[in-house]
């Protein structure tokens, strides 16, 4: 199993995860010709992904999904409260499909678990893929933890986690308070230090791949968010990859 970034952040959002020739993408935030781009840089066309899994409806995840879903004849996977408002908009699209009550699902050679998180959308879900041998954990877009997150991430051989500010960074920052209120809030983003609280927490015996992810170019810096993971993790800053919002993230094999 592999997987890989096409961008992460503000402006897009949109990872692929690989077992054998199966390919999901999760979340869809660029336009058709930039997700293609983006594809292209990973070898791949859209002929090659076997479906699209939704975590919510922030124009910065599913702002693409529907063209691209619609032009591929890719099937697409989202809970009921994320696909609400959104009915015209993937009514031409071949399949959509409902997650009721965040019950795993198979999608060929890949296992889906999805969970819910706290965030302010309506029904958001992240989400755990899984090949029978290998597990990736993926959790952007949190306002804080919960003991089920954490039991449900513990144990991942690899983790794409949100750090989506720095605090200071934040509270000295040209936003409207209430915008300030809204991201540092319990139902906005994960700081870097609440990311590194919940690593803290985690079993993380078997991780191999850690990945910050969902960056602020505002507010954060790469350097800040390694920081803070590598004191829970004791590795180098270097071993803890960046999700970056224009390249993404290349392939990560998880062996």
């Amino acid at each position: 199993m592999r997987f890989a970034s096409l961008g992460s952040g503000s402006r897009g959002n949109s990872l692929v995860v690989e077992a054998r020739g199966t390919r999901l993408l999760l979340d869809c935030g660029f336009g058709l010709a930039d997700t293609v781009n983006r594809l292209g840089r990973l070898g791949l066309v859209p002929a090659d992904i076997s479906g699209i899994v939704v975590t919510h409806e922030h124009e910065d995840h599913i702002g693409g999904v529907a063209r691209l879903a619609r032009r591929y004849g890719i099937p697409v996977w989202l809970t009921p409260g994320t696909l609400t408002g959104f009915e015209p908009l993937f009514a031409d699209v071949a399949e959509v499909r409902l997650i009721h009550n965040y019950e795993a699902f198979t999608v060929r050679d890949l296992q889906v678990q999805p969970f819910p998180v706290p965030h302010d959308a309506r029904e958001p879900a992240q989400y755990v893929f899984g090949d029978g041998a290998r597990r990736l954990g993926v959790l952007t877009d949190v306002g804080c933890s919960t003991a089920h997150i954490e039991a449900v991430l513990s144990g991942c051989d690899a983790l794409v986690l949100e750090c989506n500010h720095d605090a200071g960074m934040l509270r000295s920052s040209s936003y409207p308070q209430r915008l300030r209120e809204r991201i540092a809030g319990r139902f906005g983003h994960l700081d870097n230090g609440a990311a590194a609280g919940l690593l803290s927490r985690l079993d993380n015996t078997k991780l191999k791949h850690l990945v910050a992810a969902h960056l602020s170019q505002e507010n954060n810096r790469p350097d800040l968010a390694r920081a803070a993971l590598t004191a829970v993790m004791n590795c180098t800053p270097e071993w803890i990859a960046v999700a970056d919002q224009d390249v993404g993230l290349a392939w990560r094999q998880i062996d």
